[in-house]
């Protein structure tokens, strides 16, 4: 892992809170001239600190209602099962996370948008359970967020 000293610290927080900062504003933010603060966000950038920036949607107001954590079980656990599965996920539009886990009767966490619940079904029966090793699936809808930040936390470093 590459070595982060407070003013990096500073330029990841700042980043995570806005990223369409300038680099002007930025540099004033965390103490520094505009050149130095561009190498180090480049220097962040490069070393994968710093993945990708984005722009962060409004679900509601695109019109998708419905945010569902589905745990999916598989009939086996080999490589070429899991790897065939996350492929045809990964082809979902729907699909913002899935992960692989442990502790619990699922093998996948699947996180989708969508519309309404028309659109949930053809989803749910019409695709993801089609993909083949898939033995059970459990769908949690959300009802409300009680957190709902993107910021991860930087105080251990």
């Amino acid at each position: 892992m590459i070595e982060l000293d407070r003013t990096d610290r500073k330029i990841l927080a700042a980043l995570q809170r806005d990223g369409r900062i300038s680099n002007t504003e930025l540099a004033s933010t965390v103490g520094l001239s505009a050149t130095p603060c561009a190498r180090r966000v480049k220097r962040l950038e490069d070393c994968g600190i710093i993945r990708k920036h984005v722009t962060l949607l409004d679900e509601k107001k695109l019109g998708l209602g419905i945010k569902v954590i589905i745990s999916v079980s598989m009939d086996r656990h080999t490589p070429e099962r899991f790897e065939n599965f996350q492929q045809k996920l990964s082809d979902f539009p729907e699909v913002t996370e899935c992960s692989i886990v442990t502790g619990q009767e699922a093998d996948f966490l699947v996180t989708a948008y969508l519309p309404d619940m028309a659109h949930y079904e053809e989803f749910l029966l019409g695709r993801l359970t089609r993909i083949e090793g898939v033995t059970g699936v459990h769908s949690s809808f959300v009802l409300r967020k009680v957190v709902d930040r993107t910021e991860l936390p930087l105080d251990h470093i």
